[in-house]
This record gives structure tokens, sequence and C-alpha cells, in this order.
């Protein structure tokens, strides 16, 4: 997918034009997920007041650790976009607790260990997973990485605050690409999504 945006001349700067254009009709929280180097090359310094004018609401950068995020925490904050970190399945007490400090908004927990990607069950730990952060934490978990279903996201929801799901609805547009119906398949699997999760 991402060879596929890049062929067709995404930048970060088009994506914050979309957002913008996205905004100028809903006030929906938006939150951009990214590796670092774009924003490096857009420019550290003004990325993330550039991300607020276009109206991001938060930032997950899956390549950054929080021990690094110090100068980066600074800058989102004066600007008002919300910095979303990660918790794995394999974080221990004292780096949940780490994430929790830094976080703003909520905290992302990895539902699985491995690479992002649809699934066919969720992993059997997801609750006890959960419980662990949820002891660590007062910040609301949205849950991600692999819920590739309506009956999985409402399987989630019933275990956190939030559901993510990318890949499968990546998964949907590739199937549906070249097909003037594309549009029309992901809404309704997002529809889907959404009226499991009640």
């Amino acid at each position: 997918a991402y060879q596929r945006a890049l062929a067709a001349g995404a930048s970060l700067g088009r994506v914050l034009d979309l957002v913008g254009s996205i905004r100028r009709h809903s006030e929906i929280p938006l939150v951009l997920m990214s590796y670092v180097n774009p924003i490096h090359r857009f420019g550290l310094e003004r990325f993330p007041a550039a991300a607020r004018e276009a109206g991001v609401d938060g930032l997950i950068l899956s390549d950054c650790r929080p021990e690094e995020m110090d100068g980066l925490l600074e800058i989102l904050g004066r600007a008002g976009v919300h910095p979303i970190l990660l918790v794995a399945p394999t974080s221990p007490p004292r780096r949940i607790s780490l994430i929790s400090a830094r976080s703003g908004g909520y905290i992302y927990y990895v539902s699985l260990r491995g690479v992002t990607g649809p699934r066919d069950q969720l992993p059997p730990d997801l609750a006890e997973g959960i419980q662990r952060v949820r002891a660590l934490t007062e910040r609301p978990l949205a849950v991600g990485f692999g819920i590739s279903s309506p009956s999985q996201a409402a399987a989630v929801a019933e275990l956190a605050d939030a559901v993510i799901v990318g890949s499968a609805i990546v998964a949907r547009v590739e199937a549906s690409l070249g097909r003037p119906d594309l549009v029309t398949q992901a809404g309704n699997f997002l529809a889907e999504l959404r009226s499991s999760v009640g």
C-alpha cells in the first residue's frame, strides 16, 4: 500500500492538505501514524505547528522510542498535537509507566507480537495484556494490530476504550482496486466495524 501511495505522489505535505480538507467538513479526531524520517524531512521544528494548523489532533510515530522523544514531545505539546505512544505485550511495567507519562490522549496497545496484518483470531493473552497495562495507567487504551473482522472488533471493544483497524481496511481497498464500487465496499466494511462495537 505504501509503495502505491508513493508512486501516486503521496507526501507528508499532501497528507496534511488532505487532513485540512477533511477538517473543513468534520470535527472527527484525526491521528496521523508515521515513521520519524518523513517528519525529519518535513522539518522537526515546523511539522507540529503545520499538523495542528491542518487539523491533526494526535501523532503516532511507530519507530520512535519514548526515551528519545524529549524534544519532540515539547514541540508537539506547544502545538497542541497529542503524542500517542505504543505499548507492546512484552513491555515491562517501568516502560509502560514511562509511556503513560509521555502519552497524550490515549495509549495504543499493540495486540500481538510481530508485524501488523489481518489475523484469523485474536491473541489468547489479549485480555491479560490489557489488564496489565490498565493496572499501570489511567489513560484510555486503544487496541490495534491484527484486528480483521467485525466480530474481532466487538471482542476487543469489550476490553478496550477504542479499537483500531488498519490492515483489514487496506486489504478491502486493495481487493476493490479498479472497481467503481471501491468506496462503497470500504464504506460498508467500516459501517460493519462501527456497528459491531456499538
